[in-house]
């Protein structure tokens, strides 16, 4: 009995501390990238697109904004959207923090497929983005979602609605209107940019940056997300600020 009492008493002693609920990785952002794949743009415009999200992911400023943060990462996931029922994660929450990590980033979007999708609903886009973004799976100093499209949100709930209720969580939403002006193309609404303005950005320090056409989409973007990235004090002179 002496012997069973020792034994208990040093299990006691030795037994390892209960486990800790692990700690949620700190970050200056958590940023969804959230891009149109509805009908109005074209399979030539999509795989364009693409390719300018994969080569700004590999531009030096996009890298050297992120190491200039007082955390020095983010978290990034890219998600496509169409209709109120087609939205997909192409690449879930990753960790961003310098040229190797932004590098891997355009690697992985690079061999990833492109949805294909239906009608254009920004609301649904914006709704799904924001509880990504609310999980909470990153300790986020701020929380942002980054719109890019060239219509206007035509099905599913008012995309103000959807706007004003991430807005209240504490989240910003910025825009990426593509306004194409080729003849030939599908032509996006001439006033997209003031719809952006009005009806989708909103938060802290929101801004848009328009692109005139597909091909000017690379620096648009590439503008963009240097701008998100280093935050709001940053984005006011050089983007359109709007307060929600």
């Amino acid at each position: 009995m002496r012997l069973a009492l020792a034994a208990t008493v040093l299990s006691l002693l030795f037994a390892a501390p209960p486990a800790r609920a692990a700690e949620k990785m700190a970050v200056d952002l958590a940023l969804v990238l959230a891009v149109d794949v509805s009908l109005s743009v074209d399979e030539g415009e999509k795989g364009l697109q693409r390719v300018g999200y994969i080569t700004a992911w590999r531009e030096k400023r996009v890298a050297d904004a992120i190491r200039n943060g007082p955390i020095g990462r983010i978290a990034v996931t890219f998600v496509e959207w169409s209709s109120p029922y087609q939205q997909a994660v192409v690449i879930p929450w990753r960790i961003v923090d310098g040229p190797m990590s932004a590098k891997a980033f355009a690697d992985e979007l690079e061999k990833a497929p492109i949805t294909p999708g239906t009608t254009t609903s920004i609301s649904g886009g914006i709704d799904f983005a924001a509880k990504l973004l609310l999980k909470k799976e990153h300790d986020a100093a701020r929380m942002v979602i980054d719109v890019s499209g060239d219509g206007y949100s035509d099905v599913g709930r008012p995309v103000t609605e959807a706007r004003d209720a991430a807005v209240k969580t504490g989240i910003t939403i910025n825009g990426l209107p593509v306004i194409n002006e080729d003849p030939k193309k599908n032509a996006a609404p001439p006033d997209l940019d003031t719809y952006y303005r009005d009806n989708v950005i909103g938060g802290p320090g929101s801004f848009y940056v328009v692109s005139r056409n597909v091909e000017g989409f690379k620096e648009s973007l590439l503008k963009k997300l240097v701008l998100e990235i280093a935050g709001p004090a940053y984005a006011e002179p050089a983007a359109r600020p709007a307060e929600r």
